[in-house]
């Protein structure tokens, strides 16, 4: 693995100390407040005044150092002979975003020391500035490649990849059962690498809403004019934490392809290009890769397109495209928080004379769900409660199609949600697992017959999805029929999924450039 040295692109210097600090307090509050990255980084954004330059580097140093932070934790250890947990938390902290400058951006080795060394004082660690100064100075003593041989020495099989692309082991080996289950355990090592590259930013044009102006406009987006700065784009970021991949991870023609049997791959400091046709949308109703700050796209401004992830929208269109809408159809979004899927339910039902219910467990998410339908009609309304309610609140009320995107650990989004690798046991998918057990049965209660369910979860751990399936049909498989899930979002997508056949569909990100969603459809017989 051929590394370029650490002053590639030294003709930028050093950033104002000032997007060092945002990263840092943004770095904190996920440690300390258990904050999320994506909502906390563009207030703190604001709040510095941050120029976009400055802002695109703040949220490289952040979401990066976050992602990356199991991995620089065992860099750090080596460098101070120090285990991370005897090391003071926020001195930790301001090492791990130094460790990050100096292996994975652009950022002049001595400006990234002396200004690691400078933070570490503006924070209050004062005392701690020369033993700052001296671990900062052994890890940039070493290329990232050569640290990646001190790091994984002595390890081998999940541990190795795990430590190499920063992720729990467990997270390694739920993957790779995932990917076994589809027979292809070698591609483990290009999906790990995929949760560390930032996401391109992805759009939904409402059908029904978004004009051919809107469509047109946000399309010619996509190809940044040669004056713009790649940087800057990885500033904006949409709800979701998504964000164009920035410059500084694109890595040098010559560097190897990935070795998916065996994990060795360019290190963690790049990422692969977008190839031409990963480029491309595989939703029907998406656009792929604009730059700059979404929220100027006209469109998107006026709420015809929304940011919503690609395979977030197939998802959707999975339960609304299943088969031609009747009108007077009713259509239940399950837990429709924060509202993105509701809303493309909510065009599609528009359009087919069908009504939607979304309901949604937390009032503050409710919220967001009545902001996000505020541009539709009559035919969708709001409620708040517990979803397993349904079929015992005495109502009678049946649906005919019905969405359960539940509640899960979100492993398929770990490039858009940096910290919740970090955030998840193996204890949280049982108790999840139970979660997602009561919502299907009580989908089930209020299945019309005829009527269509589509779960839905944002995770491909098998307890989650194919497990789940399995329990289903053995305690409903009396009035449940499974649907050829993966014939269906094949006619729906634009272009090849790249799923395999089967009663279930599993996108990923390292084939398609999706979260890793995971769908199957049902149909309630008689």
């Amino acid at each position: 693995m051929s590394q370029p040295t650490n002053t590639r692109g030294a003709r930028r210097g050093p950033r104002p100390a000032n997007a060092r600090r945002v990263a840092f307090d943004v770095l904190r509050a996920v440690q300390v407040d258990d904050a999320y990255a994506n909502l906390l980084l563009p207030t703190r954004i604001r709040r510095a005044g941050l120029t976009a330059r400055d802002a695109a580097f703040a949220t490289e140093l952040t979401y990066g150092s976050i992602r990356m932070l199991g991995r620089y934790d065992v860099i750090i250890a080596l460098a101070s002979g120090r285990r991370p947990e005897n090391i003071e938390a926020d001195v930790l902290d301001v090492m791990r975003l130094g460790a990050h400058q100096l292996l994975a951006m652009r950022t002049p080795t001595h400006a990234a020391v002396d200004a690691t060394v400078e933070l570490a004082r503006e924070v209050g660690a004062r005392r701690a500035t020369g033993f700052v100064n001296a671990v900062m100075r052994k890890i940039a003593a070493r290329t990232d490649d050569e640290w990646d041989g001190q790091i994984t020495e002595g390890r081998g099989g999940d541990a190795l990849l795990a430590t190499r692309w920063s992720h729990p082991v467990w997270v390694v080996s739920a993957l790779r059962d995932a990917l076994a289950a589809e027979r292809t355990r070698d591609e483990l090592a290009a999906l790990l690498a995929a949760d560390n590259a930032a996401p391109r930013v992805q759009l939904a044009a409402l059908p029904g809403l978004a004009t051919d102006e809107d469509i047109a406009t946000a399309t010619a987006r996509t190809v940044p004019d040669a004056d713009d700065d790649a940087d800057a784009d990885a500033a904006f970021a949409d709800a979701t934490g998504a964000a164009d991949v920035p410059a500084a991870l694109v890595p040098a023609d010559d560097e190897p392809e990935a070795d998916g049997a065996t994990g060795t791959v360019p290190p963690v400091r790049t990422a692969d290009p977008v190839p031409a046709a990963d480029a491309l949308p595989v939703s029907p109703v998406g656009i792929r890769g604009i730059s700059g700050d979404p929220a100027r796209v006209p469109g998107v401004a006026a709420g015809r397109l929304r940011v919503q992830d690609e395979g977030s929208q197939l998802a959707a269109l999975a339960l609304s495209r299943s088969s031609a809408v009747r009108e007077g159809e009713r259509w239940l979004d399950m837990c429709a928080g924060p509202g993105g899927k509701a809303a493309l339910l909510a065009a599609e039902a528009q359009q087919g004379g069908a009504t939607l219910v979304a309901n949604e467990l937390v009032p503050a998410r409710a919220g967001l769900v009545r902001n996000a339908l505020g541009v539709f009609g009559d035919h969708v309304r709001v409620v708040e409660g517990d979803a397993r309610r349904y079929g015992r609140d005495g109502t009678g009320m049946t649906f005919d199609r019905i969405l359960l995107d539940a509640p899960c650990t979100g492993l398929g989004a770990l490039r858009r949600r940096p910290e919740a690798r970090w955030r998840k046991t193996p204890e949280d998918v049982q108790e999840l697992a139970a979660l997602q057990t009561e919502l299907l049965d009580a989908a089930v209660r209020v299945l019309a017959p005829g009527g269509t369910l589509a779960y839905v979860t944002c995770s491909p751990h098998l307890a989650e999805t194919r497990g789940q399936v399995d329990a289903l049909m053995g305690r409903h498989g009396g009035v449940l029929e499974q649907l050829d899930t993966a014939t269906i979002v094949r006619g729906v997508a634009a272009r090849d999924p790249e799923i395999a056949d089967g009663n279930t569909a599993q996108l990923w990100p390292h084939r398609v450039g999706t979260d890793a969603m995971f769908i199957a459809l049902f149909r309630r017989v008689g």
